[in-house]
């Protein structure tokens, strides 16, 4: 998120007249608090009694670990952007949230960490909605004397965050990437600086008392000093239409460019000038596709004093693309497939025999089930439908469209290899079938476990991507496995996954999530655990979420028989419409007791689901149906069997708004298979 020193921008601009439209939300806490609430749950926030601000001080903490403000509830039917004047004093936290009517959680739109002895400002997108919603704003300052979080403004205006006329004295949230002493982007007038310098009037008022933003060459001490200017982030994903005004002086003696910036600090142009210098202001129009969260820069290089100036203003977005030949956004969910249904859009070579298969495997306790649910769809690579007693089955999918950066996700597992070489490969082809580059292949056993591979790719052409499984002795082959194949545009290190997970889910990769349990002496306890469990012939051998990560489960053979251990959620807040609760749980060993969850309200708890019993070696998908309007929680209960091996295990809990549209496993199984080896093709 892009920050302003308050303190900077006063004193090289005058806010102007014309004050832009504030949305319902908007707030300056002159006299109140503008329907702003605190949670009654956590510590107050208090309004200056001056007015100006709100601040949520440590000193007024007491027994509560954080301050929380809720607004009112909103209706913005068309996007949005929320400006706020902040500052953290000392040490602490502030982030915003949204709050959508009928769910349990909220959705992080932003946070900021960093302390300031001055007003910062940071701008925030709100995409257009159906339903109502609240903004929630998270105040933790550290306790000890002097932290503190302070409030000054809440603006809500219509139109994009990076949209900007320069005529306040925010500026939108637009600022110098680096503070340079010779070259800089700044506030720009008729009489701005030096007379002599030429400067235009602003574009949007025409005239000596409008603004805009300026780079000049005056004090340029070396050759190529670079001035940057840096709009806010994006926090939503956007695709449309960048137009800007610009003018440019002794073109000869400067280069100016923009680009855009994504979190990792990559930089990608997206447009220079093809004029020299302009006399006017000109226009300029450029498509930007930001799946994902990204800053425009505008960057002017100077090689010598006598470099001129560029004058930028009037920023503006639209979302409708402004050149017909841009191709729309494109969905890389064209590629996904968890094999549930058929093989979506993937295809194999039919030579020799089909390789990849379609296969299940009902629950037991000697062979995994798919990853999707533990009784569903996956592929295998065997050479059970070949006419040779080796094979090589390439499996492909669909084809994507070049110049986009890609984020591969999948899961596989192997059976029975003695060697893993050429056991399973991902390799990228073109249009033409031609093999462009390996990009991924099988490192070490995944033992009988579903293993994640994320995998990030770009090519300038259009590609599809190939599954390659090599056999080359029977004796040395086992069973390939392959399912969930998900495709998302970005880089996997800022596309949601395992260790980014969305709001409401809980894969135990980066802690409890705020689980908690009661420790007593005669209890027992969940651990976090990654790997195998230590009891042989129970527990899982590796967590659902990535093969190789965490997972909570009880230790059998640290408890007595019918001892329990229960795990408590965060607190829901409870809705009039129904909630969906999904998780996978674990249960395989001959002694293995109970799994119950459990809905606390009140004083009162209830059962909302339960199994008894060994289930199979799989991981198994669980959805639950529920309905409860008030604040609630939920509690995993798991109940020791009558023997040591009787390790249960959770992972990958979400909840959301129901119904659940996935049955799981809604049809209760005796846990066993007449044949356990069995696999259905």
């Amino acid at each position: 998120m892009s920050l302003l020193y308050f303190s900077t921008l006063l004193a090289v601009a005058v806010l102007a007249g014309a004050q832009t439209q504030l949305l319902r939300g908007s707030c300056s806490f002159e006299t109140d608090s503008c329907g702003y609430t605190s949670d009654p749950t956590f510590a107050s926030w208090t309004i200056n009694e001056e007015g100006r601000f709100i601040t949520a001080d440590s000193s007024s903490f007491g027994d509560k670990e954080k301050h929380v403000l809720v607004s009112p509830e909103l209706e913005l039917r068309d996007w949005s952007c929320v400006r706020l004047v902040y500052q953290i004093s000392g040490s602490g936290s502030l982030q915003l949230h949204l709050r959508p009517e009928g769910e349990n959680f909220d959705y992080t739109l932003w946070t900021a960490k960093k302390p300031s002895d001055s007003w910062l400002i940071a701008s925030v997108d709100l995409r257009n909605t159906s339903g109502s919603y609240q903004l929630v704003f998270e105040a933790q300052p550290s306790r000890g004397m002097g932290n503190s979080v302070a409030l000054f403004e809440i603006h809500i205006i219509p139109g994009y965050c990076l949209e900007c006329d320069f005529e306040e004295h925010h500026l939108c949230g637009y600022s110098n990437h680096q503070w340079n002493p010779n070259v800089n982007w700044y506030v720009g007038r008729r009489f701005a600086r030096d007379p002599q310098s030429n400067l235009p009037d602003d574009h949007t008022m025409n005239n000596e008392r409008g603004h805009y933003m300026y780079a000049d060459s005056i004090y340029v001490k070396r050759f190529q000093e670079v001035a940057k200017l840096v709009s806010p982030m994006t926090t939503s994903t956007m695709a449309g239409c960048l137009s800007f005004y610009y003018q440019r002086d002794q073109a000869v003696g400067n280069f100016f460019s923009v680009f855009t910036k994504d979190q990792l600090g990559h930089y990608e142009e997206i447009w220079r000038p093809d004029a020299y210098a302009t006399t006017n202001w000109k226009l300029v129009q450029v498509d930007i596709k930001a799946p994902h969260p990204l800053e425009v820069v505008f960057e002017v290089a100077f090689n010598s004093p006598r470099g001129g100036y560029v004058a930028l203003d009037d920023i503006s977005f639209s979302p409708e693309f402004c050149h017909t030949e841009t191709e729309p956004a494109f969905d890389p969910s064209v590629a996904n497939c968890d094999f549930e249904e058929g093989l979506c859009q993937y295809y194999q070579e039919q030579t020799g025999g089909s390789v990849w298969n379609r296969v299940s495997v009902r629950p037991n306790v000697y062979r995994i089930g798919d990853h999707t649910t533990g009784t569903g769809s996956f592929l295998l690579a065997n050479t059970r439908h070949t006419s040779r007693p080796g094979y090589v089955g390439r499996l492909f999918g669909p084809s994507l469209p070049g110049n986009q950066k890609y984020c591969l996700r999948f899961y596989y597992a192997l059976h029975g290899f003695m060697k893993i070489d050429n056991a399973l490969a991902l390799y990228v082809y073109d249009e033409n079938n031609v093999a462009q580059e390996k990009i991924w292949t099988v490192s070490e056993r995944s033992k009988d476990v579903w293993t994640e591979v994320e995998v990030t790719y770009l090519k300038p052409m259009p590609t599809k991507v190939a599954f390659v499984s090599i056999c080359r002795s029977f004796w040395d082959c086992g069973l390939v496995s392959l399912d969930d194949i998900s495709v998302t545009l970005g880089d996997c290190r800022v596309t949601t996954g395992a260790l980014n997970p969305p709001p409401g889910h809980c894969n135990f990769e980066t802690g409890d999530c705020g689980y908690t349990q009661k420790k007593k002496a005669k209890k027992g306890h969940w651990l976090q655990i990654r790997g195998q469990t230590p009891t042989s012939y129970t527990g899982p051998k590796g967590d659902h979420t990535l093969g190789v990560g965490y997972y909570m489960y009880i230790e059998a053979s640290h408890m007595l028989p019918k001892q329990s251990a229960r795990l408590l959620s965060t607190e829901l807040r409870g809705s009039t419409g129904p909630q969906c609760l999904i998780f996978f749980y674990h249960m395989y060993g001959s002694g293995t007791g109970t799994l119950n969850v459990l809905l606390h309200e009140g004083d009162r708890e209830r059962v909302l689901w339960a199994r008894q019993g060994e289930q199979s070696v799989s991981w198994m998908k669980a959805t639950v149906d529920y309905e409860c309007y008030t604040r609630h929680w939920i509690i995993f209960e798991a109940v020791r069997g009558s023997s040591i091996r009787s390790d249960i295990a959770i992972d990958d809990v979400v909840f959301k708004k129901g119904p659940c549209k996935d049955p799981g496993d809604s049809i209760s199984y005796s846990g066993f298979s007449e044949n356990f080896n069995e696999i259905e093709y």
